[in-house]
């Protein structure tokens, strides 16, 4: 493994800084060559016949995949063949994998409103289709999402607005709602007989767990409290139902520090009588807030009746498990370092998983018994591997992989040979992989002394005594954290390709895996004063600025910012209070009040009545630096946005304008936060590395 470089960015911005004039460099490859591979995602094990499946995003075009044996050679059952930003997703295979249920289409926004980013004017829907794994014409199901196959393979039920559907999959007759009750539901789970379905009925301040009865036409809420409960589980023999229970919160608003909370528990009920009981309950401190895991389930009912689960117990994401009649948790994934994406075997005897394990900045997969022992490596090496499932016959792991150079794309691992990928022939021939550069781990001090790690793109024709321009890039999340290669998530692998891109120009790119991210361990995801409670993340871009400042190999009077969401967010924070160290800036729908966000996620907040809160998350917004920003922006900005409101780039637009500051701006009507369309965000790249080349190189050009 590479050895992270370490330096002290307040010692290294002493040296003296001589700017040198540099001229556009003429990229080995284009911007859209290297956003033209396929993007895996979604990898599902069919419970029969050795099958997986996945979603592939081709240019925009999102079409299911399946491979299965013995050759596992991928091939799509789809053939929706054009960029119109309707998103497919949530596969389900039937019991005996000759079809598989999904997902084509965009959530709702709050005024009922389906995303319809390239203006179709027949209009869109989000709907449940089927469609058989040899291929054919897919069935539309119905309106909805979330769809569950019963394990009798004969209906799919699914939600509709927040209530529960159904449909027959065994002939075309129409969907129809099966379930009326107030709350809206979610987490739809069928018991293994397929005679009752559980789900969760959120009712805003609390939850309940609710199970229908089939034949008896009855619901029954089992084991209700004031509090939320999530993630029902079934017992193999569908007599009881484990779930998670998470106390009863007031007050406690996003985007601020969570370390501890009242300790949330696993319980157990019995499905006959509704009565409850508890099987484990968090310590208090570190550890009692509850911490999600990328699963299908966050509680995995094992073989011998134990149940695992997600702790930070010791300040990391592990697994633990616990008898189902209770009892002292135990530690599966010791060591200083995080789980993520995890799956049960088709025994429920063992687990899979990715995590950063000896290699911080990169994901690899390993497993491990469900009862308890040394877990084993998978994979290895400097590649990066997630979403691990073990197909139906329990000999082979597929997982999507990928590496600094190699685009990520499914793979298979057969016993105890070598991984060997299910796809051929789709990484178009254009495709830059031999002219991509290999990011450099490193470590530079915050503005306040913290360490954070960082990847630096180099240039390839970076020459002694060369001063280049630089940028310095931030995630959103900001529960993310950037690699040492291509991402696991469609929007971060975007944003790998636009800094290689960047670095094909001539620039030196800085990627920061900034406090209150992940892969670093709860108290550096928690970090104090973070977000809406001080941006101390602020101390990160300082830190970043004057690391890059202090390089030989950048020229100090050239170092922009680029980021979205959160990363626009600190990019905004940047240039609002650092004016003089960053010379401009590209916004991707940035946060810029964190009191107009926090509404966005918890609607009943008035600032009025939290003043002292609504303070702080002023002063930490960068609205409220505006009148010492004086660098030029560039705002990009969906106005369908349904995560960070269209209305705060407005409001910045605006105060900036006042301020004689120049503001570009790039509006894509109808399109969300996570642009849907392949067309988008290119035009979003060509835009934002135009900008950069005006504003750090004196040229404008023609980005490709």
């Amino acid at each position: 493994m590479i050895r992270p470089i370490r330096v002290s960015a307040f010692a290294a911005a002493a040296g003296l800084l001589i700017p040198t004039a540099l001229r556009v460099q003429q990229p080995p490859f284009t911007l859209e060559q290297v956003m033209s591979a396929p993007f895996p995602d979604e990898l599902v094990a069919a419970p029969a016949a050795g099958a997986v499946a996945w979603v592939s995003n081709a240019r925009g075009a999102r079409n299911v995949w399946v491979a299965g044996p013995p050759d596992y050679q991928g091939k799509p059952v789809t053939s929706y063949a054009e960029d119109d930003g309707q998103e497919i997703g949530e596969l389900q295979w039937t019991p005996d994998a000759r079809a598989i249920a999904y997902v084509r289409g965009g959530d709702l926004n709050d005024k009922g409103e389906y995303p319809n980013p390239q203006a179709l004017v027949a209009g869109v829907e989000q709907a449940v289709w089927i469609v058989p794994v040899t291929g054919g014409t897919p069935r539309r199901i119905g309106e909805g999402n979330a769809p569950a196959v019963a394990p009798k393979g004969d209906r799919v039920a699914f939600l509709r607005r927040g209530q529960v559907w159904w449909a027959s999959l065994t002939d075309t007759s129409a969907a129809e709602q099966l379930v009326h009750a107030r709350g809206r539901a979610g987490s739809l789970r069928w018991s293994p007989d397929a005679a009752k379905l559980a789900f969760v009925s959120d009712r805003g301040d609390h939850a309940l767990i609710a199970v229908y009865d089939i034949g008896a036409k009855a619901l029954r809420f089992v084991d209700p409290s004031v509090d939320e409960d999530a993630e029902p589980v079934w017992s193999p023999d569908g007599k009881t139902i484990a779930f998670i229970r998470m106390p009863a919160s007031v007050g406690r608003l996003p985007f601020t520090p969570r370390r501890g909370e009242q300790p949330w528990s696993i319980r157990v009920a019995d499905v006959a009588t509704g009565a409850g009981r508890q099987v484990w309950v968090g310590d208090t401190g570190r550890g009692s807030a509850f911490r999600e895991i990328v699963a299908a389930h966050q509680l995995i009912w094992g073989a011998g009746d134990r149940i695992v689960f997600p702790w930070e117990k010791d300040g990391w994401t592990h697994l633990y498990t616990v008898p189902v009649s209770g009892g002292a948790a135990t530690l599966l994934t010791p060591g200083a370092f995080e789980v993520e994406h995890v799956a049960a075997t088709p025994d429920h005897a063992g687990i899979v998983f990715s995590s950063n394990q000896d290699d911080v900045d990169r994901r690899h997969i390993w497993k491990v018994s469900a009862a308890g022992g040394k877990p084993v490596a998978v994979t290895r090496g400097t590649g990066i591997e997630w979403s691990p499932v073990v197909t139906s016959d329990g000999g082979s792991v597929a997982f999507l992989r990928a590496d600094a150079r190699k685009h990520p794309r499914p793979a298979i691992l057969t016993g105890s040979g070598s991984a060997r990928d299910i796809v051929a022939g789709t990484i178009p021939a254009a495709f830059p992989e031999a002219s991509l550069v290999e990011p450099q781990p490193v470590l530079f001090s915050a503005a306040d002394g913290l360490i954070i790690h960082g990847q630096l793109f180099l240039p390839k024709n970076l020459k002694a005594g060369d001063r280049r321009p630089a940028v310095i890039f931030f995630h959103g999340g900001s529960r993310r954290q950037m690699l040492l290669g291509w991402h696991y998530m469609y929007y971060y692998r975007n944003a790998y390709a636009l800094n290689q891109y960047l670095a094909s120009r001539g620039y030196v790119v800085l990627s920061v895996n900034y406090r209150s991210g992940i892969g670093y361990g709860m108290e550096f995801r928690e970090a104090l004063h973070y977000g809406a409670q001080g941006a101390s993340e602020f101390n990160d871009v300082l830190g970043a600025g004057l690391y890059l400042r202090g390089r030989p190999d950048v020229d100090a009077k050239r170092i922009a910012l680029w980021g979205g969401s959160y990363g626009g967010f600190l990019t905004a924070m940047g240039l609002a209070r650092a004016s003089d160290l960053f010379a401009a800036g590209v916004d991707l729908h940035g946060v810029h009040d964190w009191n107009v966000e926090i509404e966005n996620w918890v609607p009943t907040y008035d600032p009025a009545k939290r003043a002292e809160a609504a303070k702080r998350a002023y002063e930490s917004s960068p609205i409220a630096y505006v009148k010492d920003w004086r660098s030029p922006v560039l705002l990009i900005h969906g106005d369908d946005d349904r995560n960070v409101q269209f209305s705060q780039t407005v409001q910045l637009a605006a105060a900036l304008r006042e301020r004689n500051v120049e503001v570009e701006q790039l509006v894509f009507p109808d399109d969300i936060h996570d642009f849907l369309t392949y067309a988008h965000w290119l035009a979003a790249y060509q835009r934002a590395v135009d900008f950069l080349d005006r504003r750090l190189m004196g040229a404008s050009t023609a980005v490709r």
